[in-house]
């Protein structure tokens, strides 16, 4: 497992307010830019994660302009793709709570959700991770999801860029951790 790490101010005490926005699967190549809403949305956030199928890197320097970012590689991303942003995955220590940011979750994760049993989700997920985070934000299905399950938030953020593989606007996320608690929404671009 890789180390908790989170830069700037997204590593504060348990009692401060984190603020962090959420995106995956923009499927951005250098002649497209990212939706405007995104900088609209993503104001006054401490850190921004992005969930893989980055593509170019381009639209990290993008979302830097905004605040830090992270990025999980995705199954799109070139292995060429070099940044010191990106990794396989990323696990955080942040405002007291514990995240996982992948691109893809272990199989079956996500029919689980969905269909259930729930009981079975520890189970799945310690395939690939040694340990249980409170928060797992992942992408790769391009549709968007909040939901809690066995005392875990997981959350997609959908694509912003290619909801249900479809070319139009689509859905970021907001998540936001106070006091050791974590609350996402999605939100509708338009």
């Amino acid at each position: 497992m890789a180390g908790l790490n989170a830069p700037g101010p997204a590593n504060r005490a348990s009692t401060g307010a984190v603020r962090i926005g959420l995106l995956s699967d923009t499927h951005i190549r250098r002649d497209n830019i990212l939706p405007g809403q995104i900088e609209q949305v993503f104001k006054n956030v401490d850190l921004i994660l992005h969930a893989g199928d980055i593509v170019d890197p381009e639209v990290l320097d993008e979302l830097e302009k905004i605040a830090p970012v992270l990025a999980a590689r995705g199954d799109d991303d070139p292995r060429r793709l070099t940044d010191d942003r990106i990794k396989e995955e990323h696990f955080l220590a942040v405002g007291g709570l514990t995240l996982w940011l992948k691109h893809r979750m272990p199989f079956g994760v996500v029919q689980t959700l969905r269909h259930g049993p729930q009981s079975r989700l520890t189970e799945l997920i310690m395939r690939e991770s040694s340990s249980i985070s409170d928060i797992i934000v992942f992408g790769d299905t391009h549709m968007a999801m909040a939901m809690k399950s066995q005392g875990i938030l997981f959350i997609n953020p959908g694509s912003p860029t290619l909801p249900d593989y479809q070319t139009r606007l689509g859905t970021v996320a907001l998540l936001s951790i106070h006091s050791g608690e974590a609350e996402a929404h999605i939100v509708q671009l338009d």
